[in-house]
């Protein structure tokens, strides 16, 4: 048998440089082994090379490339047993030519009535193993009667190193990405039966939730930043899942942060994230919330709460798009959609320095209102079924109702707590009552002195004349500021220092409301 030629050098490092990219850009384990078995047909020409990979005790073909592929070789499979010599290639983890000798006395060919080779034709099995876990082994023969020269084959036996670190990223990639459908979708479960409010907002009968429903989902469209107000409880981080799902986000991540339940010391690396060493305890790098959403949309609920010393680095964030970890000098860039919520009265906070004016109107670009439940009795009936359904799981009671009393009972209670204090009654009634209808009974409401439950009393209409808008309380209240100032705006002691106030916003908030500056 007369051995086979040295192949022409070939530019070893960058093959192998290419595969281990192709492994770490995702690519299918089938197209990343014939990427590599073309690629090693310029190191070991070959009529048909094969990656066979274990499955239990057997060999099965998965990857079969050369003149002699044919559809029965794809398919083809053996019993590792039945080959010792390949058994002890996995074994010793050492590539092996098979001279004619081997054929002649050995335990056979892997294609024995399959392709039907010559005997002493050229043949090499490569171990393809990753750390502790043997894959499976790659072949390569030729329908010639020679042998694969000795430095021909330790080079493959190194390519076939690389190739088995490389397959074994790409399967762990792949795992990784079925999980994370998975997690995907699992989320979008739990998004859909979080998301019960959007039902509500769309068959709403109450015609002040129509119209915020309506521009909510204008708005949803964009990528225009919306600072929801309202008294808490309303289901203001309701409404921000309604808008993510309604929005070109919605099949990405919608992250929510409440920035008045986490400790001021701890809420930047919450938001930011956080590099290893950065503090005590950070034992490894962290991503903060932001870099949760990214592509998605980050729902900053409370945020009349955040400290003023954060109030800074994200106003920056969202400005330009990027920020640094805690403990890092390096930027990083999202793509974040931003819903603010507050019960906070925004520009009292501002009047008294506990939140910035820049940061204010960069939120305040698309504000929506979400009224009060005692301006939405209306839609009791649909908020009592869409909380009963969510609460069954955690009860283990479906199928729940409220009563027609039960409902006029509930019509009669002011509801300071709004949605929040409406599912908490439904819930301490769902777990006491005796059967499935809730009735006026079982539904625990606090009462008035006299007993009888408190009721929403409208204002009549001379009351009503008497409220002033906002903008008139402002106008005069500027009017009276000037007035003592004796029209001076600028300065110590002027109008807008005694406001808390840029002059410049004076003067523009002047403008507005139609306040001529009353001369000195």
């Amino acid at each position: 048998m007369r051995a086979h030629a040295a192949p022409p050098p070939v530019d070893l490092t960058r093959d192998l440089r290419d595969l281990v990219r192709f492994a770490a850009a995702r690519e299918a384990v089938p197209d990343l082994l014939r990427r590599g078995l073309d690629w090693l047909a310029r190191i070991a020409p070959y009529d048909l090379a094969t990656v066979f990979l274990l499955r239990d005790s057997k060999l099965v073909v998965q990857v079969a490339r050369g003149k002699l592929a044919t559809a029965r070789v794809k398919g083809h499979a053996i019993s590792l047993s039945d080959f010792p010599t390949i058994q002890e290639a996995l074994e010793s983890r050492r590539a092996r030519a098979f001279t004619e000798a081997d054929h002649a006395h050995g335990d056979g060919d892997p294609f024995d009535d399959v392709v039907g080779f010559p005997p002493g034709h050229a043949c090499m099995v490569v171990p393809l193993c990753a750390g502790d876990q043997a894959l499976g082994v790659l072949t390569l023969d030729r329908a010639v009667c020679e042998t694969y020269p000795e430095p021909v084959v330790n080079l493959v036996e190194v390519y076939g190193q690389v190739l088995a670190l490389a397959l074994q990223k790409a399967k762990e990639t792949e795992t990784l990405e079925r999980l994370h459908e998975q997690d995907h979708a699992h989320v979008k479960l739990l998004e859909s039966e979080l998301g019960g409010e959007a039902a509500v907002l769309e068959t709403s009968r109450a015609p002040a939730v129509r119209a915020m429903a309506r521009r909510a989902k204008q708005v949803a469209q964009t990528q225009t930043p919306v600072l929801l107000l309202g008294e808490t409880g309303t289901g203001k981080e309701r409404l921000a899942r309604a808008i993510h799902a309604w929005s070109p986000r919605a099949d990405h991540p919608f992250v929510a942060i409440n920035c008045a339940s986490i400790p001021a010391g701890l809420l930047e690396s919450e938001l930011f994230g956080h590099v290893r060493g950065a503090y005590t305890g950070a034992n490894r790098d962290r991503p903060g919330r932001f870099q949760m959403a990214n592509g998605g949309t980050l729902l900053l609920d409370e945020v009349g709460e955040l400290p003023l010393e954060l109030q800074a680095k994200l106003l920056r964030a969202l400005q330009e798009g990027s920020f640094e970890p805690v403990g890092s000098d390096r930027s990083v860039k999202v793509d974040v959609r931003i819903i603010a919520a507050t019960h906070v009265d925004l520009e009292k906070a501002i009047r008294e320095r506990r939140f910035r004016e820049d940061l204010f109107y960069r939120l305040n670009v698309f504000p929506l209102r979400v009224p009060p439940l005692r301006e939405r009795l209306e839609d009791l009936p649909l908020l009592c079924e869409v909380l009963l359904h969510e609460q069954a799981r955690r009860t283990g009671r479906s199928g729940m109702r409220v009563s027609r009393d039960g409902l006029a009972k509930l019509r009669r209670h002011m509801w300071p707590g709004n949605i929040r204090e409406l599912a908490n009654v439904l819930e301490r009634a769902t777990i006491i009552a005796p059967d499935r209808v809730l009735g006026p009974d079982v539904l625990d409401l606090p009462e008035r002195d006299d007993g009888t439950p408190r009721e929403v009393v409208p204002p009549s209409a001379s009351a009503l004349k008497r409220v002033k808008t906002l903008d008139e309380v402002q106008r005069d209240y500027i009017r009276d500021v000037l007035a003592l100032t004796h029209g001076r705006i600028y300065g110590k002691g002027g109008a807008a220092q005694l406001l808390g106030m840029k002059p410049s916003t004076l003067q523009s908030r002047m403008a507005k409301l139609g306040i001529e500056r009353p001369r000195a």
